[in-house]
């Protein structure tokens, strides 16, 4: 078996959660399986594909009291795990740390993503024996395109590369179980980096190297071109080849060769993996964290308990907005959301006869990440 046998780094993992679709198909309400979320809306870094810049809200502070009671409702009500990715930088926060050996303590299954920057050394024991993966966000493999790409001073590349190094040494030395990933967002001007950035990825013996599209609002703030990534198949195929029983180089080609269209109108994927903004707020997803879809923002865990705006008539009334004909995600949210493959699984379920099928056996990596 190698590496990428039971690793889903393009696709979604409902089929091993029937219970819990089953009862949504009832028209039940159920708690999310995964949260998408952040623990400040600020960053280190000013990417230039950053759709951080196009999600901005009224933000609050993330006292460490807001966000273990986070934790805390999160588990109660049977949220299964936590992923802080979101619209900040999660290291950003002073918290970070206590935030994830609380989840995991709860018995929810934690992941971070992170540009990687302010990650201290010392303290990642800590929080790897915590994590199920950790995935750096790198999109250069070089001190200048990197600085140029992320938005950074050329020595955070090193900073950067020699914290990877060390969480692949602690894991290795402490035999843990977390899965340790590289993620390019990529562009395709950025195509230059693809081969050195794989390569690089297996030097540093991380487990896998995953290429993306980039994200884009409906207005096309950020220029994506996504006619370009066709140009890019034989590259990403080239990349993959570099696979092997102990690295995993996947494109998600889905995405990548979508078109940025989806084939969905209804949006049914929020219950399932709710998205939160690193100001706190409440929203179905990242596409519609931005003020100016006011009308679909739920509620804000700086004010509320996370579980009294989970059982809130608000929460619900959104949910059935989104999945009612009076919304249309293909022109009223951005691009290719984090909900999409779960969307499309849901979609044909709903409306083109899918079958979920029951009893699955072999559940794949971080299953609960869905």
């Amino acid at each position: 078996m190698t590496n990428s046998d039971n690793l889903i780094l393009d696709g979604q993992k409902l089929a091993w959660h029937k219970d819990r679709v089953d009862a949504w198909l009832k028209g039940e309400r159920i708690a999310p399986i995964t949260i998408d979320c952040a623990l400040t809306r600020r960053c280190s870094f000013r990417c230039v594909y950053c759709y951080g810049q196009l999600q901005s809200n009224d933000e609050k502070r993330m006292t460490r009291d807001v966000i273990f009671s986070f934790l805390d409702d999160a588990a109660e009500i049977g949220v299964k795990a936590i992923s802080f990715v979101s619209d900040g930088e999660s290291t950003c926060s002073p918290h970070i740390y206590d935030a994830i050996t609380r989840g995991k303590a709860n018995g929810l299954d934690m992941a971070l993503g992170t540009n990687g920057y302010l990650l201290k050394d010392e303290r990642l024991e800590e929080i790897l024996s915590c994590l199920t993966y950790l995935r750096f966000n790198i999109s250069a493999a070089t001190p200048v395109r990197y600085a140029e790409i992320m938005g950074c001073g050329q020595e955070c590349f090193h900073k950067v590369l020699n914290t990877i190094k060390e969480c692949v040494r602690i894991k290795k030395e402490k035999k843990l179980d977390v899965t340790l990933g590289l993620q390019m967002v990529l562009l395709p001007q950025f195509k230059d980096q693809v081969i050195p950035l794989v390569k690089l990825g297996k030097e540093s013996g991380v487990d896998y190297t995953v290429i993306k599209h980039c994200s884009d609002d409906e207005s096309g703030s950020l220029g994506v071109d996504y006619s370009k990534y066709f140009e890019l198949i034989d590259l990403l195929k080239q990349a993959e080849e570099f696979s092997d029983k102990d690295y995993t180089v996947k494109a998600k080609w889905s995405k990548i060769l979508s078109g940025g269209k989806r084939r969905y109108s209804k949006c049914f994927g929020p219950p399932f993996m709710l998205q939160m903004s690193g100001s706190g707020l409440v929203a179905p997803c990242g596409m519609l964290f931005n003020s100016k879809y006011e009308k679909f923002h739920i509620g804000n865990i700086v004010d509320t308990r996370f579980k009294k705006i989970w059982e809130s008539e608000r929460y619900w009334e959104v949910m059935k907005l989104i999945s009612s004909e009076e919304f249309d995600s293909r022109t009223m949210c951005g691009t290719l959301c984090l909900q999409h493959k779960v969307n499309e699984f849901l979609w044909d379920l709903k409306n083109e006869g899918a079958k979920l099928s029951g009893g699955l056996s072999n559940p794949p990596m971080h299953v609960n990440f869905i």
